[in-house]
């Protein structure tokens, strides 16, 4: 997993939303310890949480993999190893969420004469993306970015993710903006950032105008009175339809510099 570009609170919500969603176990209380398990040869495993695994204290091992490495068994026993020394009296839970385009090819088991090892593959291609976005849970709904399309338009699965986003998290800027976050990080791993952002451009493109929610943040500034009602349309419509502070102020004929000054 790319996790340069985000966040301790975003890694630890996607760690908690694929052991829920995808690997049905409890994840609570996480605590990452990946970093202090770093190898000399800079090879840093995706994701080591120090947590609750069903109400016990385990160690959850996770691993985002989009392609078949030939040397994951190995990896993945090298990971063991570290993370056992540290943690001897732990339990520890091993998976491997594949959601590369070819079919699924790595061992998951190391057998030999003095030694048995295994661990866990999830294969996203056998997850319908319709699962996660049946669901009335955008915790679920960026998931469904990492399973198998089965044939559907790309660009399609995307823009219908991004619209229930905005539904589900409705006027909650701060909310919306989390889950964004997760989709754009989730995305680098299936290599469809271009993707999303040409579905974030295109739903820009519609008419705000047109849209039933502006016509209704509009009707709701009006009942409210100028000055109070309208400056929080305008700073709605800055922040829910991601509109620069000087449209807003010409389309609602507020001075410029007026708000500013509600922005700070």
């Amino acid at each position: 997993m790319k996790k340069d570009i985000t966040t301790k609170d975003t890694i630890k919500t996607i760690t908690q939303d694929i052991s829920k969603y995808i690997l049905e176990l409890e994840v609570t209380e996480i605590e990452f310890v990946d970093k202090e398990l770093q190898r000399i040869e800079k090879r840093e495993a995706d994701i080591v949480a120090l947590c609750k695994v069903n109400g016990k204290k385990a160690i959850l091992h996770l691993e985002i993999q989009n392609n078949n490495d030939k040397t994951m068994h190995h990896r993945m026993l090298r990971y063991y190893t570290d993370i056992k020394q540290r943690f001897d009296k732990l339990e520890i839970y091993q998976y491997v969420v594949y959601i590369g385009k070819a079919k699924l090819s790595m061992k998951n088991e190391i057998i030999e004469k003095r030694l048995n090892f295994s661990y866990n593959i999830v294969d996203m291609h056998t997850i319908d993306c319709q699962k996660f976005l049946d669901m009335n849970s955008p915790d679920a709904l960026v998931l469904a970015i990492l399973c198998d399309f089965k044939g559907k338009d790309e660009l399609d699965i995307l823009t219908y993710i991004l619209t229930r986003l905005e539904e589900l998290t409705k006027d909650n800027a701060h909310k919306l903006g989390k889950y964004m976050l997760i989709l754009d990080t989730l995305s680098t791993n299936r290599d469809l950032q271009n993707k999303l952002k040409e579905a974030e451009d295109m739903l820009r493109t519609v008419k705000i105008e047109e849209l039933p929610s502006y016509q209704l943040v509009l009707e709701k500034g009006v009942e409210r009175g100028l000055s109070e009602g309208i400056i929080k349309t305008a700073i709605t419509m800055i922040k829910e339809f991601n509109l620069s502070v000087e449209i807003v102020a010409k389309k609602l004929n507020i001075s410029l510099d007026e708000l500013k000054k509600h922005l700070k």
